[in-house]
């Protein structure tokens, strides 16, 4: 596996650097099991207060019981940790990822390692939970697991997905007055992008084409393809599922309108800029993105990294979608 379609599959890690395979899984939703009998759904209730205990299931399936709201929480996910911070969980975040970038305040805590955290670190840190998302493999959180540390795994598949682990943080830490006022705001981006697009026809819609990795696409399945979607444009990758290698001449005879790409990359041969790249290769001037200068950088960590930035993340691909519209 090349270095360069690692970056592309550790994209939610970090915008630039290296990184290993994406895992594919199938793993259920994250769900809650109240063990009180005269609780329902505790975020619909005025107060907003957990009730504990609280069982809650990750997206393995496996069940955690919460007797009160963890003290001491380490994320080896920036996604995770961008959710962590936002819903004002600052004190209690004892680690962080070697990625975290955001917010600042995240470069200042302890460090537990990437893909395969500093199992020493983590153990020497006791918290009561540690959270990963999708960039770490299963079989890595079950070698977690089988030396005691209590590691809870998301894998969100949509924005969707993104909102409701937000809202099962802030459940499981008492925090969902805090986690429904990022999720209201991420919600609100999700409508006003879509409210701006919904009189496009679909013969109008903009074909697009994004490459965050040299010689990579992302297609069906994937977060960053439903962004487009959301935004009102077509994805000429969307047929084929997940990342995925490019046909350069499907993608000449796709004839993008627009082309997205990830302005952080930089090719570590030729040091040149992936916009660069893309504009060089024979036959790719025709292409009406590159002969009307519709090709656009985005900033990785928004769009790559399924957190409460992402529908940031969405207005942007809008924004260079339709610039008329958003202005």
């Amino acid at each position: 596996m090349s270095v360069l379609l690692a970056v592309v599959l550790s994209a939610a890690l970090t915008a630039c650097g290296t990184g290993t395979d994406k895992e594919s899984t199938s793993a259920s939703k994250p769900s809650t099991e109240q063990n009180t009998t005269n609780q329902t759904n505790s975020n619909q209730t005025a107060d907003l207060k957990t009730q504990y205990p609280l069982t809650v299931k990750d997206s393995t399936g496996e069940s955690f019981t919460f007797d009160k709201a963890p003290a001491k929480i380490v994320s080896v996910s920036p996604a995770e940790t961008e959710a962590l911070f936002a819903i004002g969980l600052d004190q209690e975040i004892v680690g962080v990822s070697d990625y975290d970038d955001y917010p600042e305040a995240a470069k200042s805590k302890p460090k537990m390692g990437g893909l395969k955290p500093n199992e020493e670190a983590l153990i020497a840190a006791k918290p009561d939970i540690v959270l990963t998302g999708l960039t770490m493999a299963d079989d890595e959180v079950k070698k977690l697991r089988g030396i005691g540390i209590k590691a809870f795994k998301t894998d969100p598949k949509n924005v969707n997905d993104v909102i409701n682990d937000i809202e099962l943080y802030g459940l499981i830490t008492d925090h969902q007055k805090e986690a429904k006022e990022v999720t209201d705001k991420m919600k609100k981006d999700i409508a006003d992008v879509q409210d701006a697009v919904k009189n496009i026809g679909k013969d109008q819609k903009m074909n697009v084409y994004v490459e965050f990795s040299p010689g990579w696409t992302v297609g069906s399945g994937e977060f960053m393809d439903e962004l487009i979607t959301l935004a009102g444009g077509v994805n000429v990758a969307g047929k084929t599922p997940g990342w995925h290698e490019i046909s350069e001449e499907n993608i000449i005879a796709a004839n993008p309108n627009v082309i997205l790409y990830s302005k952080n990359v930089v090719d570590d041969k030729s040091g040149k800029t992936l916009d660069q790249i893309i504009k060089a290769r024979s036959g790719w001037s025709d292409i009406y993105a590159i002969k009307h200068d519709r090709v656009f950088g985005l900033d990785d960590n928004l769009i790559s990294r399924p957190g409460p930035r992402v529908t940031e993340g969405l207005k942007e691909v809008a924004a260079a979608i339709y610039p008329d519209i958003f202005k």
